[in-house]
């Protein structure tokens, strides 16, 4: 009996563990069930993402050409505005809506560049760059800016050549001395290069106001800002946005940048570079250019404007003809083509936006244009939708490329070049 009842109470073990594994398997295999479903509904999440991504990248491809065309306009018309204005106070209002249109510019160009370095579409063009020369381009922009301030500006010179990117280690630099320059009140702002560890730093120290130490770590943030006095003497804060693209920017770049600051005493960007981005010096690049004197002699220049924005269209004529320039304007290819079957006017130059009516393209145009007449007449490209493949092509034709808004002063100035 003692036998018969081991062996049931062993029967009755084994059921129950048998029982017990068919449990716990069912319940793994709901577990995987469960799992399975959560990575199915992830990878909808990530395709919808990515998606959304895609349609973002649309977007601001169409808003950095739609958007930024009426401000381009705005721009032109009140350059030509400010020529015809004799009065203190008509100068006056001309230059404060010009420094509106200048905030406004800014303010859409920053937020559509974090938006495309968010979405990830800007890829960095490494090259080698002279670090000295592109130092001493910043000096020559920002030195009116410290001057007038009655601060004092120094960029120490140095003969290292980097495999960077020339545009983004520009804007990233730019940023930096110029929140430098809006903070600081009295001494002034030094740029340096030196060595630190395996890295190569770039050090922007000022005598400014200082952060605090519980905003430093927000300073890199969107819309953080400080208070500050800019050229005219008044009190006031940046957008709150040049440090937040550096961030973007530096992250891009694989660079590093952190800071040390005292209050009252001033503060200390640090951009560390991988010390494997130094390259050898080579003579050529080590000497900066120097450009030719441009005159601004404009006077009777044929212009063939290719152009379909209308407000685009009556603000770069008035201010060509206000430059004394003879000027004929098309929407579309075709229209440019049958202004040259006025064989008593041949254009001296050709200025045409890239995206144009009936999907043609301003490029296309000019060498159309150029086929026509059977000669390489010089030729700008205009767009508020840069993208290195345009560069690219623009180059190879020998053309030049401008980005809008457009400057008056840079499009004279450019313009006086290319026809001399």
């Amino acid at each position: 009996m003692d036998q018969q009842g081991n062996a049931f109470s062993l029967f009755q073990t084994a059921i129950s563990l048998e029982s017990l594994v068919r449990s716990r398997t069912d319940e793994l295999h709901s577990a995987l069930r469960r799992l399975e479903q959560s990575n199915a509904e992830l990878i909808e999440a990530r395709d919808r993402a990515e998606q959304a991504n895609v349609s973002k990248t649309r977007f601001l491809a169409a808003a950095s050409h739609d958007v930024l065309q009426p401000l381009n306009a705005a721009h032109l018309s009140v350059s030509a505005l400010a020529d015809v204005q004799t009065s203190t106070e008509g100068k006056r209002l001309v230059r404060q809506v010009e420094r509106s249109l200048e905030t406004m510019e800014t303010l859409l160009r920053t937020l559509l560049d974090i938006s495309r370095l968010d979405a990830g579409v800007v890829q960095p063009e490494f090259t080698s760059v002279s670090l000295d020369q592109l130092l001493q381009g910043l000096r020559s922009d920002f030195l009116p800016l410290a001057e007038r301030k009655g601060l004092r500006l120094r960029f120490a010179p140095t003969s290292l050549t980097l495999k960077t990117d020339r545009t983004l280690l520009r804007r990233i630099l730019q940023n930096i001395v110029a929140n430098a320059i809006r903070y600081t009140t009295t001494g002034g702002v030094l740029v340096g290069v030196r060595r630190h560890g395996a890295n190569l730093r770039i050090e922007i120290a000022d005598t400014g106001c200082g952060i605090p130490e519980d905003q430093r770590d927000r300073v890199f943030e969107e819309f953080h800002r400080g208070v500050a006095v800019d050229e005219s003497g008044l009190s006031g804060a940046g957008l709150g946005l040049g440090l937040a693209i550096v961030w973007r920017m530096v992250e891009t770049l694989g660079y590093r940048v952190s800071l040390d600051s005292r209050i009252g005493q001033g503060t200390v960007f640090h951009l560390d570079i991988p010390a494997s981005c130094i390259t050898p010096n080579e003579p050529s690049q080590m000497l900066a250019q120097i450009e030719q004197p441009r005159g601004y002699g404009l006077f009777g220049a044929k212009v063939l404007l290719v152009e379909n924005d209308p407000d685009v269209v009556i603000a770069m004529v008035g201010l060509l003809e206000s430059w004394q320039c003879d000027v004929r304007a098309a929407g579309t290819t075709e229209e440019a083509l049958n202004e040259l079957n006025d064989t008593a006017w041949i254009p001296d130059i050709v200025i045409a936006d890239q995206h144009l009516d009936r999907g043609d393209l301003g490029s296309a145009t000019i060498i159309g244009i150029r086929a026509w007449l059977g000669r390489v007449i010089p030729a700008l490209v205009t767009t508020a939708d840069p993208d290195p493949l345009l560069e690219e092509i623009v180059a190879e034709m020998g053309a030049e490329l401008l980005v809008k808004p457009i400057r008056p002063a840079r499009l004279r100035a450019l313009l006086a070049h290319m026809l001399a």
